[in-house]
């Protein structure tokens, strides 16, 4: 299979990633955000998504919200670097999803990634009249957040490119879980209309496709492998991106085998980059079994990473 991933549009694109929320005896944890904001701003990441799923979002009250984009923020004006900051927006009533985007104006967030209304399963009609009036409500970009075996809509192609005519609708986290779909979009879409792919399995195949990067939650662990995968097909190097991602395929396994971020989470607790695995309910940290797996698949990336460093050292003798 040929890669068409050099032909990307020259807007929004590349990995980004979908922050966790950690939580710490009931509460925000700041401290712990900080760590993971600086971390992060030393990736190869290209944004930041806050508060969408994988953040939880749906359990911080507004003010909590509005002090994840300060912190976030705050801490990457400290870490010298200057990356898109993005906030996940989902609701079932436009004129409430209108309100809290006037609210969200003054939070110092550069777009939005935004849900189909969930729940009450809007028509095609329906879903283009939802983002058209979110669109005219702010003149930051959205990217529309097409995640249909959560919200119970799909958004058909056919509405999508009608909305990627409006200005600010710069793209697409595409979770349809349908690759006819997702391909047919991928060959018909707007040069400057990106599509980002939410299917951690699918990273890979999605770029080669022509996708412009990926939304990946799974890239909380070895966010540099993640790029790299990204950067070779962009090289041209099909040979070696496939020899990239196949180190890589069975992580989003591991990280999905139970409600996300459960293991994302338990994996950044363990690795030191947060202070609690902690979760709200409903949702409920991993299991035994889960954590086990999870504690041995970090002690064989850390094994691999000091046998690298190892042999590194011996050939600078």
């Amino acid at each position: 299979m040929e890669s068409t991933a050099s032909t990307q549009s020259p807007g929004l694109g590349g990995l980004w990633l979908p922050l966790i929320t950690p939580f710490r005896h009931g509460e925000l944890d700041e401290r712990s955000l900080r760590r993971l904001v600086v971390h992060y701003a030393a990736e190869p990441i290209d944004g930041f998504i806050l508060g969408a799923t994988t953040g939880e979002g749906m359990a911080l009250d507004e003010a909590e919200c509005e002090r994840v984009v300060a912190i976030t923020n705050q801490a990457l004006a400290g870490s010298g670097r200057r990356i898109p900051v993005y906030f996940g927006l989902s609701g079932s009533d436009t004129r409430k999803s209108v309100k809290a985007l006037e609210r969200m104006a003054a939070w110092g967030v550069d777009g939005y990634l935004i849900a189909c209304p969930y729940y009450t399963r809007p028509s095609q009609r329906g879903l283009f009249a939802h983002f058209s009036a979110l669109a005219d409500a702010t003149d930051r970009p959205i990217l529309i957040y097409n995640i249909p075996y959560r919200t119970g809509v799909n958004l058909g192609n056919e509405t999508m490119l009608q909305l990627a005519e409006r200005r600010n609708i710069v793209g697409v986290k595409d979770c349809s879980a349908d690759a006819t779909q997702s391909f047919d979009l991928l060959r018909h879409k707007p040069r400057d209309f990106a599509v980002l792919t939410g299917e951690d399995p699918l990273f890979y195949t999605a770029l080669t496709q022509g996708a412009e990067g990926g939304i990946t939650a799974s890239a909380h662990v070895q966010t540099a492998a993640f790029a790299d995968v990204r950067n070779r097909l962009l090289a041209g190097d099909q040979a070696g991106a496939l020899s990239a991602w196949q180190r890589l395929a069975d992580l989003p396994r591991l990280l999905f085998a139970e409600p996300s971020p459960g293991p994302i989470k338990h994996w950044l607790w363990r690795a030191g980059l947060i202070d609690s695995p902690e979760m709200r309910l409903p949702m409920v940290p991993v299991s035994d079994d889960l954590a086990l797996r999870i504690e041995r698949a970090i002690a064989a990336q850390d094994g691999r990473r000091r046998a690298c460093d190892g042999s590194s050292r011996r050939g600078d003798r």
